[in-house]
């Protein structure tokens, strides 16, 4: 598309028996492959489809992403 730009977004990326599930950190989007470059392939496509009917995009600030060690007792 002429005039468009790309917009950064942030996947975090989980295996989950035999798929690998990628979610976008910025906006409420998941999806899942067979392999970590097809689940953020996928990803890439549902999030497009997210924003296609959106005349206007609002660009999420990005998030800080930080390790967070708790205690869990059995």
């Amino acid at each position: 598309m002429a005039g468009t730009k790309p917009i950064r977004f942030t996947a975090a990326v989980t295996k989950e028996g035999d798929w690998y599930v990628a979610r976008c950190l910025e906006v409420e989007v998941t999806s899942q492959g067979d392999t970590l470059e097809n689940s953020l392939s996928n990803l890439q496509e549902a999030l497009e489809l997210y924003f296609e009917d959106e005349p206007t995009i609002d660009v999420p600030h990005n998030p800080i992403i930080a390790p967070i060690d708790i205690e869990v007792h059995p």
